[in-house]
């Protein structure tokens, strides 16, 4: 039987494909800020077969000098939308205005950085000619894209984060699918928005938003991924590591508990906004946040009573005005778990010195802790929360020690004035990278970025990551011509 006419609409509508939506709150005041839809695997499915078709044709690869073109146009429309870009990235992430302010400074540094990368994009050629085997012939080297390239990325810098790893995919010529973290996607979805008002073909950078944890993982273990970056927990980026198709490599970027050690001549006044801002920028919740503060027993009663007075006077609240120093914590369950760990080392001895308490709309006070116990979870985990720890030590290869007893390492730290105890610390603390005189959260966007052990795997930093996305193909020429 026929149906009428005038159905026709109604039925095509109820046929289209009921799509899961997500909502995205800002963790502040519960505000519904945007409301995407999700993808199944039929979706993921096909954001793949359209990455791998775009790539397995050469003809279809954009040129350097079109893929300078775009970057620098997208540089151009995110300095053009910078204010209303921060204060978005603050509403959703819940970092204060003023850091996502530098944060989107740096997102836009990060993407001249790959502009920059392409100018010196060069390889180092084999040599030949200096045995008989090699005679007659010369090396080419030229780097290629690696392929399909999927990047999972964090909450806790929304825009940067992109940069670091989508910024790198289109600058080396890779397709990429980009999977934001599920309370952050807005500034994802804005920033691959200008990478296509840019003039990049949209199939070329594809944001997605997995309907489960299941269809996640289908994406970034499909057989036609070539290179898989990952910002994010450790238990969830070692285990995708253990299923990732054979072939596909990878670049891990997970937490640490970072580790800084203050000797007894320490300047106090350096060290204090050092630590307040390294300890308490982002509510904490930053993979190299100042945790634990070793101090020598001459100064650590001072130093904490110093950093705990500093931390009371910051100020915390709506991380959408221009005087709150310290936002919200990401979810209320995150509130609740950092509380727990505090109450935790509390019970098991340690002194509060300030904070302690859940404050209002998911926030957190700024947390001193003098002297918790070493097998108390702010001792051995990371926090990802506004709590520091201060340990007084009386040994200084003791407090070494201490400070690389745990199973992650990232970035550390140092402060003296001696130029022999600050190298002696230097040079046997495990970390990456260690900042002397300077809280462990220090970086640019260049230099190299690499968690240790179980902190992570590969390097990160702009110019690192876009080696990690190509190949090196060498071109051997042989010629009776040559001599």
């Amino acid at each position: 039987m026929s149906l009428p006419q005038h159905f026709s609409p109604l039925i095509a509508e109820l046929q289209q494909k009921v799509r899961a939506q997500r909502e995205v709150k800002s963790p502040y005041d519960e505000q519904v800020l945007a409301c995407f839809d999700t993808s199944d695997t039929d979706d993921i499915n096909q954001a793949l077969v359209t990455a791998h078709r775009l790539f397995a044709d050469k003809k279809n690869w954009l040129s350097v000098p079109q893929r300078i073109a775009i970057l620098e146009r997208a540089i151009e429309l995110m300095q053009s939308q910078f204010e209303d870009l921060a204060i978005s990235s603050a509403q959703e992430g819940g970092k204060p205005l003023v850091d996502s302010r530098v944060e989107m400074a740096r997102c836009i540094d990060s993407i001249r950085t790959c502009v920059d990368g392409l100018r010196d994009n060069t390889c180092h050629p084999v040599p030949m000619g200096i045995n008989a085997a090699s005679q007659h012939r010369f090396t080419i080297m030229n780097k290629e894209p690696i392929g399909v390239v999927v990047a999972v990325s964090a909450f806790n810098h929304p825009l940067n984060l992109i940069a670091h790893q989508v910024g790198p995919a289109i600058a080396t010529g890779c397709p990429v699918i980009v999977k934001p973290a599920e309370d952050t996607p807005i500034s994802c979805f804005r920033l691959v928005e200008i990478f296509h008002r840019a003039g990049l073909p949209v199939e070329w950078c594809q944001a997605v938003l997995p309907d489960n944890h299941h269809v996640a993982e289908k994406l970034v273990t499909d057989h036609r991924v070539a290179f898989f970056s990952f910002i994010g927990s450790g238990k969830v980026g070692w285990y995708l590591r253990s299923k990732l198709a054979p072939g596909t490599r990878c670049a891990l970027e997970h937490g640490g508990v970072a580790p800084v050690i203050l000797a007894k001549d320490a300047d106090l006044d350096i060290v204090i906004p050092g630590l307040a801002k390294g300890g308490f920028y982002h509510a904490g919740q930053v993979c190299v946040s100042v945790q634990r503060i070793f101090v020598h027993e001459s100064i650590a009663r001072t130093l904490a009573e110093r950093l705990a007075d500093a931390a009371k006077k910051l100020t915390v609240g709506d991380p959408t005005s221009g005087d709150t120093e310290v936002g919200p914590l990401i979810r209320n369950g995150e509130l609740i778990r950092v509380t727990s760990w505090v109450q935790e080392a509390v019970d098991m001895g340690a002194e509060l010195l300030c904070g302690g308490q859940a404050l209002l709309n998911n926030c957190y006070a700024p947390t001193v802790l003098y002297s918790p116990s070493k097998e108390s979870k702010v001792s051995t985990s990371e926090v990802f929360g506004p709590v520091v720890c201060i340990y007084p030590f009386s040994d200084l290869d003791q407090a070494i020690s201490e400070a690389n007893s745990l199973d992650v390492a990232f970035q550390a730290s140092v402060y003296s004035q001696d130029i022999d105890t600050a190298m002696y610390v230097s040079d046997r603390l495990t970390a990456s990278a260690v900042m002397i005189n300077e809280h462990t959260a220090f970086r640019v966007d260049w230099m190299p970025f690499a968690g240790l052990m179980q902190s992570g795997l590969g390097t990160g930093g702009i110019p690192h990551t876009m080696e990690e996305m190509q190949i090196e193909k060498m071109i051997v020429i042989t010629s009776k011509g040559i001599s």
